[in-house]
């Protein structure tokens, strides 16, 4: 008698149709069901601060220890901020490495790198924390606001609907360590002569097609805030190919730079500011550095493991990534079909135990979404006539309003976000992963 078997296919499938009726069954705990999540949690979802240890308390008391914060005025193996630089370069391949004292003084050094001056425009992503359109003004350009699309990126169509003769550059931000859509965005300022400073503040470490973040443009920018991959307190980097788009921002993070470092110079000083990394954070920043790829490493399999769960459920659409590989998977976003549903999936979600929230939130004046940027939607300027935005020579032509980037609304306003975070257990990831699937079935 000849026996019957069941193809591979039908099995998946009535396993998916068990698993997803027995996950309807459970009732959610926003409406008095017992919590999913029972493995212990995370206290915190940051991740730099997170690694602090004995290689940063030896490092930093060994600089306290020499009475000698200051980096030049000694060789490289004297300094670990020309330590962490040397490194970084080799983790980058970037020829040139320039450390500072924050994230924002490395995109207003490395704008000025690029040659961005008064009355230029500089396209900005609508959702990105207000320093990289702030970073813009600082050197006196205007900032010019453009749509996201589903990878929470700067959308390449509306960045080419925005360009005009007076675009000097653009400045893609790799959101929650997501690469933005770099071939389309590298090909379009290719052919508008644009330069490109990538934002790598939330991506440090992230690649784009085996390519490091922060190689693809012109330059790249990096953070090392207390809220990064890794941290150094306050501190940030520019990185580049370019050794005049180096020198240049050289000068400007260093009004005596060209005192302090003698060496063959391709441009003439000018004045600079002090944006100096000291000793202190220079040596956190070199020893979070050690371990950014292990940090990356742990947050890549936790997301791949939820993304597993997530794709293949009920009502969600997972952000789209342009480059999976290169993510550095700090948090899963997934958007509902409305604003609504966004908000009580989020609630639901909680309610269970787990880490989550909606991107947009109306009670929150998040400064990452360019509607609650006071500053530039009013254009106020510290200037007493008005600079940039009231320049005679240059009348400012770009208008502002807080309507005015519906696309990103609509999916800002439909995200649900889950902070991920090295520490997390197998056990906490996978009452995450049943998480997901009880709220999707159960809403």
């Amino acid at each position: 008698m000849e026996t019957t078997r069941t193809s591979p296919k039908i099995n998946q499938e009535a396993t998916a149709a068990t698993s997803a009726t027995a996950a309807a069954n459970e009732e959610l705990a926003v409406r008095g069901g017992p919590a999913a999540v029972q493995a212990p949690k995370p206290t915190s979802y940051l991740h730099g601060p997170l690694e602090i240890g004995e290689e940063e308390i030896q490092a930093v008391t060994a600089v306290l220890r020499s009475q000698n914060l200051f980096r030049f005025f000694k060789s490289e193996a004297d300094s670990p901020t020309a330590q962490f630089e040397s490194l970084f370069a080799k983790k980058s391949g970037a020829r040139h490495v320039l450390a500072v004292n924050s994230g924002t003084s490395a995109l207003i050094a490395g704008l000025v790198g690029l040659g961005v001056s008064a009355g230029d425009e500089v396209l900005v992503p609508a959702y990105t924390y207000i320093a990289t359109a702030a970073a813009v003004l600082a050197v006196r350009a205007i900032p010019v606001i453009v749509e996201i699309d589903q990878s929470l990126g700067m959308d390449p169509e509306d960045a080419a609907r925005k360009i005009t003769l007076r675009t000097k550059a653009m400045v893609p931000v790799h959101m929650r360590g997501v690469p933005c859509r770099m071939d389309e965005l590298i090909s379009l300022a290719r052919a508008h002569g644009l330069k490109v400073l990538e934002d790598c503040a939330q991506a440090n470490g992230g690649s784009y097609h085996g390519r490091p973040l922060g190689t693809l443009g012109d330059a790249g920018a990096f953070s090392l805030q207390h809220f990064k991959i890794i941290t150094a307190g306050e501190g940030g980097a520019i990185i580049t190919n370019d050794s005049v788009i180096h020198q240049r921002a050289a000068c400007y993070h260093d009004s005596a730079y060209t005192f302090w470092k003698q060496q063959e110079w391709s441009i003439k000083p000018f004045l600079g500011e002090n944006y100096r990394m000291s000793e202190l954070n220079g040596a956190l920043a070199l020893e979070q550095l050690k371990k950014r790829d292990r940090i990356l490493t742990r947050l890549r399999t936790i997301k791949r493991r939820l993304v597993e769960i997530a794709a293949g459920l009920p009502g969600i659409r997972l952000q789209e990534v342009p480059d999976a590989a290169g993510d550095c998977s700090t948090s899963l976003v997934f958007f509902t079909d409305s604003a609504a549903r966004t908000q009580s999936f989020a609630e639901a979600l909680r309610a269970e135990g787990m880490a989550a929230g909606s991107v947009f939130d109306k009670t929150i004046p998040d400064r990452h979404i360019f509607c609650h940027w006071d500053y530039i939607m009013e254009k106020r300027s510290p200037d007493a006539y008005g600079y940039p935005w009231h320049d005679p020579s240059r009348p400012c032509q770009v208008n502002y309003s807080r309507d005015m980037c519906p696309q990103t609304m609509a999916w800002l306003n439909c995200a649900v976000f889950i902070p991920l975070t090295q520490v997390m257990t197998d056990e906490h990831v996978t009452d995450c992963a049943r998480t997901l699937k009880k709220v999707a079935y159960g809403l």
